[in-house]
């Protein structure tokens, strides 16, 4: 990519705008993103398949474990949207905190933004595997190997990031809405026959909450709402971004806060207060399925099983478009090689980084396989992890960067938004950072030495971000000196 700018433009703006004018703007309105954000945290596939941990864990309490994850990250949200209105770069998260921390922390966060978001996304393509073998056996009694299953995502995936943004947001919303909708079928289904012993609100009550388990299950909640964040990510593409990115990420962490803990209380009156954590600990992965052929019908048990499917398809649309975006900025940027910006002419999609990362993604899923590995408890587990703990490294540092940027710029915000609310974010990110490290054999299931390798791999990622900004400052310093500059348009 050249680096010559022409006479009184930004540096940068030369290279950032032919591709920032191909993308389809104006295009995604509150809903549309919202979609994106909710679909990454694949709301049917959390809870059937991580609630019922969360219950033989925290006990009866554990729906409480949810709300609080999402009033701190709501906190969370109000100094990031107040950033957002401000900070115009489609770099989102490293651009927030080269803003507000300086560049090299931002060109480390961008690293480690890649890393964490293609290890959510990719390690996922494992839990697709394993979801679609299942599904298989449970609804026609046919043993499918998991990687074809797998392989097959990839493709559809690659299409569906290939197509238009709209395009994208019309599938997820769908998706989205089918997933949704089977889980208020059953928690109806529960409170129309009053639940198993008639209902309680038992698990709202002090005692039930304040028990050992419940950290290891803030734990799970925390990394539950992954990806809610990404709203910033397609600003350069809504309408209005000013209004539909703040009002966006506040739907989608309420919406999956009170979500969350709605249906996890309505699983629990199912069975009872009483006898729930048995029945989640002597069946986790069937709680959610002899829940709903209690209360709804063994038809509705069989179109779960499809829609854990599509939901976890949806997740890996949602995240690997999100991918994309980085990859766009930071080829604009110069960081990435130029050709990752392209745009395609008709769909408007980066299409080149979409394809990158699914040759990535390919790479990945074919050497777990031909290791042998278990898509769920390797593929999945080992890579989501430690992109997951990246991921919640990257919300604490844009938290601090807040009140640090404002104090260096003129603007009308107010102190709530951004010094009170950013620095209560960061200590209670703080907190859930040390409870995930803490609980990491919960997540993993593996030895302590895989254990240890996954945790290091995030400050591990930063530290070769900072040498990575080292290196462009002293062999690149036109690219290090426009990184995370703002826009002209």
């Amino acid at each position: 990519m050249s680096s010559k700018t022409t006479p009184g433009a930004c540096p940068g703006s030369a290279e950032r705008q032919p591709a920032a004018a191909r993308l389809r703007t104006g295009t995604l309105g509150t809903a549309d993103i919202t979609f994106f954000v909710v679909s990454a945290a694949a709301p049917l596939t959390v809870m059937a398949g991580v609630a019922p941990i969360a219950i033989v864990l925290g006990g009866i309490g554990a729906p409480v474990a949810y709300l609080i994850a999402g009033v701190t990250l709501t906190v969370f949200a109000v100094g990031f949207t107040t950033m957002s209105r401000h900070v115009r770069s489609g770099g989102a998260f490293y651009a927030y905190i080269a803003q507000g921390l300086g560049k090299p922390l931002g060109i480390g966060a961008a690293l480690l933004a890649v890393v964490g978001y293609n290890g959510m996304e990719i390690g996922v393509y494992g839990l697709l595997g394993s979801a679609g073998a299942d599904t298989a056996h449970a609804l026609w009694g046919v043993d499918v190997p998991w990687l074809p299953i797998a392989l097959a995502g990839l493709l559809l995936v690659w299409y569906g990031g290939h197509r238009s943004i709209d395009f994208g947001a019309k599938v997820l919303g769908v998706l989205l809405v089918a997933e949704t909708g089977i889980l208020v079928l059953l928690a109806g289904g529960v409170l129309l026959r009053g639940g198993a012993d008639g209902l309680s609100l038992a698990s709202f009550a002090p005692d039930n909450v304040l028990v050992p388990g419940t950290a290891a299950v803030l734990a799970f909640a925390f990394i539950a709402f992954t990806g809610f964040e990404s709203t910033v990510i397609y600003r350069r593409e809504a309408r209005d971004p000013g209004r539909t990115v703040p009002r966006a990420t506040y739907i989608a962490v309420c919406f999956l806060g009170v979500f969350y803990a709605f249906v996890v209380w309505a699983v629990i009156q199912a069975f009872g207060d009483a006898a729930v954590v048995e029945a989640a600990a002597n069946d986790p992965g069937g709680l959610f399925f002899a829940a709903i052929t209690t209360y709804v019908g063994a038809w509705a048990a069989d179109l779960m099983h499809l829609l854990i499917v599509t939901s976890v398809l949806a997740s890996l649309l949602a995240f690997h478009n999100a991918i994309n975006r980085y990859a766009l900025a930071l080829a604009e940027e110069g960081v990435l090689p130029a050709a990752l910006g392209r745009v395609h002419p008709r769909h408007g999609s980066p299409y080149l980084a979409g394809a990158a990362q699914t040759v990535l993604g390919l790479v990945v899923v074919l050497s777990f396989a031909l290791a042998g590995a278990d898509p769920y408890t390797q593929l999945l587990l080992w890579v989501n992890t430690p992109g997951g703990i990246g991921l919640m490294v990257l919300q604490l540092l844009a938290a601090i960067a807040v009140p640090c940027y404002f104090r260096r710029v003129r603007h009308g915000e107010g102190a709530f938004r951004t010094v009170v609310a950013p620095v209560v974010a960061a200590v209670l990110l703080t907190a859930a950072i040390g409870l995930v490290v803490s609980e990491i054999d919960a997540f993993t299931g593996a030895s302590a030495t895989v254990n240890t390798v996954l945790v290091a791999l995030v400050p591990g990622v930063l530290l070769l971000g900072l040498l990575l900004a080292v290196r462009l400052r002293r062999g690149r310093p036109e690219v290090y000196a426009r990184f995370a500059e703002e826009p002209t348009e």
